[in-house]
């Protein structure tokens, strides 16, 4: 009689996926979308005439489309799932306030609607990665105190007493995304659609890069972070590495992250002496960010033959590279006479990039590659040959990009330098931009190529659908018990 009582517990103990699952199709959706988008900036920016006179599909209304669209659309929407499906596997428990949860998705997806119609429209609150007006700005806050209400909620009723590392990276990223974003936010409203910050000068230069870097930090690094820990071991089917040293990761990362930000602001009206902390924090973020790279790809140690066979597991490690590159390229760009040659030149462009495409794009198209199946009951996508075109047509776009604009950068940063002997300009402004246009159409290609990949994920995606169906995964046996 006890034993049939058990086993009905534990049929009925599972997992909440409905959100993960539509939080992963989003994902895919919205990367698609933001990938689009920046591919026709790309083309825009290589033959302005492709903007045809209209206001709205201009460049400078449809880059910060884009920048929205992939970090917070696709990216957002890919951390959201997958911290949802990790917080409830590595605690054993149900998601925490279901019914708060599909709030967070369809809040979540208002916001991005939202962007969608107000900048192209021309509404803008002129900050990066922080242009939207102040309605969506309260949104935002309004969904993101749910989000963390119902991850930290699932948290404290978690079956497992130990909080899994992954999930330490998730609520570091979701805790310093709110205070970001309601520091750097603060507006005086004076219209529906307009507000002026409450900042001014260098203060509000100095607050808005302390905001850019520290969403660079913490939304699309530390979040992300939260997905190798969990993705790759399961994956590899190997523990991590050094769990240990995944700690320290942690706690390294997130104190020296925060003061990185005076970086963006090399040869500007700001402190030098605040310039200088910037550089000198920036430097020492080598050792933590190689730290975590090192532990990732090390967890694969006994198991590298697996990279023959799995281009799952191609995505997750070779995000990891990328994400090296890019926390090795970044401080050195932030050393003052490195930045005088980078500052403003597309050799930004393509850092940021080879951590956006190479890092956050692998590792988030990795992890729902894994997790995608799984909510529709099968092993694998319907595809495995698919996600092996996907990976090299990815992986050769995001070297064309990111070379290109390496070329370009260096070289335009050498052409605004050079001076004749009596100290006139060598190169004209307009010079530089015609020796960049061939870059421009090799980025350009890079990016349709990055694009065709997600487009192959697109179809993956929606014949995994059509051939699973959505299934209730259970918890353990042992944790209907306790």
């Amino acid at each position: 009689m006890a034993q049939t009582a058990a086993t009905a517990v534990n049929q009925d103990a599972v997992y909440d996926d409905s959100v993960v699952r539509l939080f992963s199709i989003a994902a895919v959706l919205w990367g698609v979308v933001g990938m689009l988008v920046g591919v026709i900036i790309a083309a825009q920016l290589a033959w302005p005439e492709l903007n045809f006179g209209l206001p709205w599909i201009s460049f400078g209304r449809l880059r910060p489309l884009h920048t929205n669209a992939v970090i917070f659309a696709f990216g957002g929407c890919a951390l959201m799932a997958t911290s949802f499906h990790v917080v409830q596997r590595t605690g054993q428990t149900r998601l925490f306030a279901p019914a708060l949860a599909k709030f967070v998705f369809w809040g979540w997806q208002l916001v991005i609607v939202c962007a969608a119609i107000t900048l192209p429209l021309g509404y803008t609150f002129s900050k990066e990665y922080a242009e939207l007006e102040w309605p969506i700005k309260l949104l935002i806050a309004v969904v993101w105190v749910a989000y963390a209400i119902v991850f930290f909620g699932t948290v404290g009723i978690r079956k497992v007493r130990h909080i899994y590392v992954a999930n330490w990276f998730f609520g570091a990223f979701i805790i310093a995304v709110a205070l970001l974003h309601i520091v750097n936010s603060a507006f005086i409203p004076v219209g529906f659609l307009k507000s002026y910050s409450v900042y001014a000068g260098a203060q509000d230069a100095m607050i808005q890069w302390w905001y850019g870097h520290n969403a660079v930090g913490f939304f699309l690094t530390a979040g992300f972070l939260g997905m190798m820990y969990y993705f790759i071991p399961k994956q590899a089917g190997r523990p991590v590495y050094s769990y240990r040293l995944s700690i320290v990761h942690f706690w390294a990362l997130i104190f020296v992250y925060m003061w990185a930000g005076p970086h963006h602001l090399m040869y500007t009206a700001l402190p030098d002496w605040v310039q200088s902390v910037g550089m000198v924090f920036s430097l020492v973020l080598l050792a933590p960010s190689w730290g975590g790279m090192i532990n990732g790809i090390m967890t694969l140690s006994g198991a590298w033959h697996k990279l023959r066979d799995d281009p799952i597991l191609k995505f997750l490690i070779v995000s990891l590279s990328f994400y090296g590159m890019s926390t090795f390229e970044g401080p050195m760009m932030s050393i003052k006479t490195v930045n005088s040659l980078s500052h403003y030149t597309d050799w930004t462009i393509g850092h940021v990039h080879s951590g956006a495409l190479g890092w956050v794009g692998l590792i988030s198209m990795g992890a729902l590659y894994h997790l995608i199946p799984r909510m529709y009951g099968r092993k694998e996508m319907y595809s495995m040959k698919a996600i092996e075109a996907h990976f090299w047509i990815a992986t050769i776009g995001i070297v064309l990009y990111i070379a290109s604009m390496w070329i370009a950068g260096v070289m335009q940063g050498l052409m605004w330098r050079a001076v004749n002997p009596d100290g006139t300009l060598v190169y004209t402004f307009v010079e530089s931009v015609k020796a960049s246009h061939p870059y421009f159409i090799v980025r350009l290609l890079g990016g349709l190529l990055y694009l065709t990949g997600m487009l192959i994920m697109g179809w993956n995606t929606v014949m995994t659908m059509r051939v699973g169906k959505p299934v209730r995964n259970p918890i353990p046996a042992v944790v209907a018990h306790a």
